[in-house]
């Protein structure tokens, strides 16, 4: 299954049903809904979704956005906040994305799982990269030191997530979702690269799996912190989907696939036909390219 993510024109729409229709004029029988979606977006969306006009794959948390939010605010409340407030408009609002996807007879529901609070390395070490100093040794000792901090910082952070995510598995089963756990381009947010595969030793339940963004991945590996085929091979047992754009170098993500890096040919022997694959393009993107990009990953990935 393709989709398309309303990330490249919901800013450009006051109504839902007219934004999904630009998604069916792409050629896609399904769209996700993502974390821009205004609440004067939804009467028009189920409009669209009750004529049958076209079907919705998956909704990235939190949507619709909270009232007076009006841009795309997917870490607006974190699972990991200190604040007990924080959390529990978390908590509100991601029960909200839950039962609005129910609404829409979506899938799964793609989740932020929170982040450690530190110091911005991701942005010095995208300068660093960008200025050609990847291999030096200024590099690799602030990459150590990312690392370091983040293991020392992750204790308390970490179990606030995993408490979140106890209590919300129940509230997803019970209304037959799943829950997508989406790696993340910044080198503060959870589950760390390394802590998937303990992640989901513990988390077994079936409406819990990974969820792969092609471009996150690929800008960590730019930075040094994983090999992307490699990666994506070890949670393939727990794959349910991606989030497919490509990336320049070093961080330039949501491009349209063929336009960047990314090595889709060797991510194709994990994808299987019942992976939900959703294009996640930049509002920048036009039609005719967003078009291209599309061709050129089912060129290589297939039709499925």
């Amino acid at each position: 299954m393709y989709s398309l993510s309303t990330c490249w024109n919901s800013h450009r729409h006051t109504d839902g049903r007219s934004m999904l229709n630009e998604v069916a004029e792409m050629g896609f029988e399904y769209a996700e809904l993502s974390h821009g979606i205004r609440i004067s977006l939804l009467p028009g969306i189920y409009d669209a979704v009750d004529a049958g006009e076209i079907k919705i794959s998956t909704l990235h948390n939190f949507c619709p956005l909270p009232i007076g939010i009006n841009t795309a605010a997917p870490n607006i409340f974190k699972f990991t906040s200190d604040n007990p407030r924080e959390r529990e408009n978390a908590w509100r609002h991601t029960i909200k994305t839950l039962d609005t996807a129910v609404r829409v007879k979506a899938q799964l529901v793609v989740l932020h799982m929170g982040n450690i609070d530190m110091k911005d390395y991701g942005t010095k070490l995208e300068e660093l990269c960008d200025r050609g100093e990847r291999h030096t040794l200024k590099y690799q000792k602030l990459l150590a030191e990312a690392d370091q901090k983040r293991e020392q910082k992750k204790e308390r952070p970490v179990q606030l997530a995993y408490d979140f995510l106890t209590q919300l598995i129940p509230e997803a089963e019970s209304r037959g979702l799943k829950l997508g756990i989406e790696n993340r381009e910044a080198v503060e947010e959870i589950p760390l690269d390394g802590d998937f595969a303990h992640f989901f030793r513990i988390f077994q339940s079936k409406a819990v799996g990974y969820w792969h963004d092609c471009g996150h991945a690929q800008i960590k590996e730019n930075l040094g912190f994983l090999n992307h085929p490699l990666f994506l091979e070890g949670l393939s047992d727990r794959l349910l989907g991606f989030h497919i754009h490509d990336v320049r170098p070093p961080a330039r993500d949501h491009c349209p696939p063929g336009t960047g890096m990314i090595d889709f040919k060797a991510l194709k022997p994990f994808v299987r036909p019942d992976h939900i694959k959703v294009f996640e393009l930049s509002p920048g993107a036009s039609p005719d390219d967003a078009r291209r990009g599309v061709a050129h990953l089912k060129a290589i990935w297939g039709e499925g």
